[in-house]
């Protein structure tokens, strides 16, 4: 309900199905005592507890780590990370200069809105196979409209990741699923139209987390820290430098297509003091 009385419901209270600090006595997470039941608990499993309200442990736990760990990369040249750098070279604050790394890292083509729109697309296409489409016409529509997130890469048509995340999913036997099916039979319509759209971390990630019941909004809430544990060591070795000699940038690499240089006039009399 909108208008006022939303505004009167809500005042000097907070109707919440997530949790409270009972402060000095307990806290309550998404209906478990935080402390007498929880306290044991992985921090990964407990961060999605606290999205989905789902416990993941033993094997599922297992594959949620490895696929924020297989993309951890202290690479100070990778977009978001430059920023941590960046950060660390001006001398700000690890809180600062994480976070803008981390609101860097939503970004549409290579960074988090990929995951979302792939795990809806793999939602959409099971979905509809359900229904008894096929696989293929759905792929020929979803292109009609635009492009399939998750398949090609900028750099590399090759994703290095990949293989590693596929063996410990096979090791973990979470490698049957119908979205990583899905996936692999997707990446083969794609690269029958051009050997460069290779599936990516996108899409591979997408389908094991669709496959483990995550939906649109949690895979973007999920997908949030995957760069994060590569951007401390960045931050901190650029704050290790002498201020503001992370990737200076010379006259010559700025490509300036204003006035050609000039000469100044002569002033033609002295200027009285």
């Amino acid at each position: 309900m909108n208008g006022p009385q939303a505004l009167v419901d809500g005042a000097d209270r907070l109707v919440t199905r997530m949790g409270q600090a009972f402060v000095g006595t307990r806290a309550v997470f998404r209906g478990h005592d935080l402390h007498a039941e929880l306290r044991h608990l992985d921090w990964m499993t407990l961060y999605v507890l606290g999205i989905t309200g789902r416990l993941y442990e033993g094997a599922q736990q297992r594959l949620l780590h490895a696929l924020w760990v297989c993309t951890s990369y202290p690479d100070a040249r990778i977009w978001n990370n430059r920023t941590a750098a960046l950060a660390g070279s001006a001398r700000s604050t690890p809180g600062l200069g994480i976070a803008a790394a981390l609101a860097m890292s939503e970004a549409t083509i290579y960074g988090g809105h990929p995951y979302v729109s792939s795990i809806d697309f793999f939602i959409r296409a099971r979905a509809d196979e359900e229904q008894g489409g096929a696989l293929d016409s759905f792929v020929e529509a979803e292109l009609a409209g635009g492009r399939i997130y998750g398949y090609g890469r900028p750099i590399a048509c090759i994703d290095e990741r990949l293989p590693w995340v596929l063996g410990i999913a096979s090791e973990l036997g979470l490698d049957g699923g119908p979205h990583l099916r899905i996936a692999l039979e997707v990446e083969r319509l794609l690269l029958a139209r051009s050997p460069r759209l290779r599936m990516n971390y996108a899409a591979l990630m997408s389908a094991l987390c669709a496959d483990l019941g995550f939906s649109k909004t949690e895979m973007h809430h999920f997908q949030l820290p995957v760069f994060l544990a590569g951007m401390p060591p960045c931050f901190i070795e650029g704050a290790e430098r002498t201020p503001g000699t992370v990737f200076p940038l010379s006259c010559a690499h700025i490509a300036y297509e204003g006035p050609a240089p000039r000469r100044w006039p002569t002033p033609t009399h002295t200027p009285q003091p």
